[in-house]
């Protein structure tokens, strides 16, 4: 069904005749099967002289032209496409025409649409000054040049106007493709056209008359080019990588390849088929896999059987495919890319000990890694189908073993990190169990050689005898006398089975007041405990003590013992400050605060007792007073003149004896004169001498009197 009232482009009464098909556009409804060799429909095509040697070219295989411009199928079709085009070539013309096909549904809207794009596609509904007809032209031309590709025609004459040209690929880049015959609108294309890189070119053609002022136009002007076959297929998403598990099912897609054809999309120059050129390597099957000519997916096309990457010469396949355009035929032009296909491991191998029994002999008191378990897995090394995973399932209870796997070598490394006793037990028996960290596919199991015993032998070492208890702990006052016996250290041997003694010494004293009898252990005072010495810590002096067997060589076991001093009162409470400055004008009499300090431990502390020694003189010149446990003040009773003065003052402590120690306050009595303080002993002198004569004169009284 086509519409030749609205689609002829002119009516032969109205124009000359002009070279190419009559009608270049068709619109047919797409019936249930094209039959062979029936007529669908007549193209018109006429070069104006003759058409000799006149050859037409269908873009479907399945159509032909024959000479009489009728359009045939070749065989029976069911699908063709949206499209035809059939190119028309003799010794003076050539042209394409297009050919739509309209689903039923589409037909009753088709008139409409065609009325709306008539300007598009370059068809004339009514008669126009200027007729400029869609000009095709293939692409890859050769020389010579400029070639006649077109012609617009007036329908006024062209006596006295001239035709021009404008437009991309004529006067705008790319310049100088297209140019118009002035004189009788003949137009011609420079050189040869690329498809790929512009496939169509829209133009302006308009009439104008000798001064240049336009007269028609400016009218529309399509040039589409024809696409050819010269672009080979590329593969250009590479590398091409797949992979497909062991023994997956016939049929199994693998990967798809995708190539890519830069010709028209609509035409067999981009119709692509692909196939395989060559497998590498060949076995088990020279044809392990197949690809889908049309969609480019590969499957595998082996038994299950066949597909098992441990029998396989190389888990790695690579398959040269080739796509070739034109549907696969002959003349059709092809590109070539690698696809490597992996088989991936599946765990259908357990892992197997390389031996039934291993033997280990380790050393009592040794921890560390005693064998290496040696395994055997057909799998990938590189994945969990291959790696190990030990357990101890049996002879453990203590915990005094680990095992872990090699990372690199895969074997287990069984170690012992609980020091093991001899004495206790000469002997152990594991068994170890192997795994994957990959489950076992369903029908594969775990067997008998997933299991495997270790034999570890211990051997005696000579050890070093033991403290009991370590750390030793004591209570002693400070000051006991020389002499006294602290405690008695307890050691003993755990080498049961060995007949030894035992000996001991003094291994660190830091004050050097301790001994040991080497015998029997018995510790004892050499010098004064000391709670105040710098050697202890918190009331605690440490001492380190040595055990030593007589092997050969002896072993040495250390104690450590900790003594707690308890507090005597054997320290005398200090006074702080010992100087005190006064102006010899001052308002405030409040010399100095006092405190007093004890290096003794309470009760044998505070709180302390302030006393003024007696003052000599005729009148008493200070006092102190308590402030609290540990403080005091002095008070001057009158302003006194500048000089130095001793004062004695005594602190007692409260221990039981009580300590008393009496310490003389300096109290330097200074002239201030504009916030400067003198305290320059110029008058302590004077002050001294009057003391000491007022001491005499008391003396002289009481011996006259």
């Amino acid at each position: 069904f086509f519409f030749p009232q609205v689609l002829l482009l002119a009516c032969a009464e109205d124009l000359e005749c002009v070279p190419g098909f009559q009608q270049k556009v068709f619109y047919i409804e797409k019936p249930f099967e094209f039959r062979e060799d029936r007529l669908i429909l007549n193209l018109k095509f006429d070069d104006c002289q003759g058409n000799n040697k006149l050859n037409f070219e269908v873009s479907n295989p399945d159509f032909r032209v024959e000479l009489d411009g009728n359009l045939v199928a070749l065989k029976n079709v069911s699908e063709v496409g949206r499209a035809l085009f059939v190119h028309a070539r003799s010794e003076h013309a050539e042209d394409m025409a297009e050919i739509f096909i309209l689903e039923a549904n589409e037909k009753r809207g088709a008139l409409k649409e065609i009325l709306k794009l008539e300007g598009n596609l370059g068809i004339p509904r009514q008669k126009r000054a200027i007729l400029a007809t869609p000009i095709l032209i293939p692409e890859n031309q050769r020389p010579p040049f400029p070639r006649l590709v077109g012609k617009v025609i007036r329908s006024e004459g062209t006596e006295g106007v001239k035709f021009r040209l404008s437009g991309k690929g004529v006067d705008q880049d790319p310049k100088g493709i297209f140019r118009i015959n002035e004189m009788n609108g003949d137009v011609s294309v420079t050189r040869t056209l690329d498809r790929e890189a512009i496939a169509n070119y829209e133009l302006e053609v308009e009439v104008v008359d000798m001064n240049g002022k336009t007269l028609d136009g400016p009218v529309r002007l399509d040039v589409s080019v024809i696409d050819q076959n010269d672009n080979r297929p590329m593969f250009k998403e590479g590398p091409y990588v797949g992979h497909v598990m062991e023994g997956s099912a016939t049929g199994t897609t693998v990967m798809r390849m995708a190539a890519f054809d830069a010709d028209d999309a609509g035409t067999d120059n981009a119709l692509l088929r692909y196939n395989i050129l060559r497998q590498t390597p060949t076995k088990p099957s020279p044809n392990m896999f197949y690809i889908d000519p049309e969609k480019g997916d590969i499957v595998t096309v082996v038994s299950p059987a066949l597909l098992d990457r441990e029998t396989m010469e190389s888990p790695k396949y690579e398959l040269v495919i080739e796509a070739k355009d034109m549907g696969g035929m002959d003349v059709g032009l092809t590109g070539t890319a690698t696809a490597t296909i992996l088989i991936d491991d599946k765990n259908d191998h357990a892992p197997e000990f390389t031996k039934k029994e291993f033997q280990a002999t380790v050393k009592e008191g040794v921890t560390g890694v005693i064998v290496n378990l040696t395994v055997g897995d057909r799998d990938d090394p590189a994945t969990g189908a291959w790696r190990a995973v030990y357990s101890i399932i049996n002879g453990n209870p203590g915990q005094s073993f680990e095992i872990h796997t090699n990372p690199q070598t895969n074997e287990g490394m069984l170690s012992v990190v609980k020091p093991l006793d001899y004495e206790i037990s000469a002997f152990h028996t594991l068994l170890i169990k192997v795994e994957n960290e990959d489950p076992l596919i369903p029908d594969i199991t775990y067997g008998p050689s997933s299991t495997a015993t270790v034999q570890i032998t211990v051997e005696d070492v000579n050890e070093g005898p033991v403290f009991h208890p370590n750390p030793m702990a004591v209570t002693k006052q400070e000051n006991i006398p020389v002499g006294s016996v602290v405690l008695t250290v307890n050691a003993t041997d755990p080498d049961t089975l060995q007949h030894q003694t035992i000996r001991y010494s003094v291994y660190k004293d830091p004050a050097g007041w301790l001994e040991i009898n080497p015998t029997n252990g018995t510790v004892g005072t050499t010098a004064v405990l000391d709670r105040e010495s710098p050697f202890v810590h918190n009331n605690v002096y440490t001492a380190l003590f040595l055990a030593i067997d007589s092997g050969n060589p002896p072993a040495t076991g250390t104690g450590t013992l900790h003594i707690t001093l308890e507090d005597v009162n054997d320290n005398v409470p200090s006074l702080y400050p010992t100087l005190a400055k006064v102006c010899d004008d001052a308002k405030d009499l409040r010399v100095v605060v006092l405190g007093a300090s004890d290096k003794d431990l309470h009760p044998n502390t505070d709180p302390f007792k302030f006393e003024l020694s007696k003052q000599s003189g005729p009148e008493k010149l200070w006092r102190i007073n308590r402030l609290n446990n540990t403080h005091a003040q002095v008070i001057l009773l009158q302003n006194l003149k500048k000089a130095n003065y001793n004062i004695p003052i005594s602190v007692t402590d409260s221990g039981k004896p009580p300590l008393t120690n009496t310490t003389e306050l300096r109290l330097q009595v200074c002239t201030c004169k504009k916030s400067k303080m003198d305290c320059s002993a110029s008058d302590a002198l004077h002050i001294s001498l009057t003391l000491i004569l007022l001491s005499l004169l008391s003396l002289f009284c009481k011996s006259f009197a």
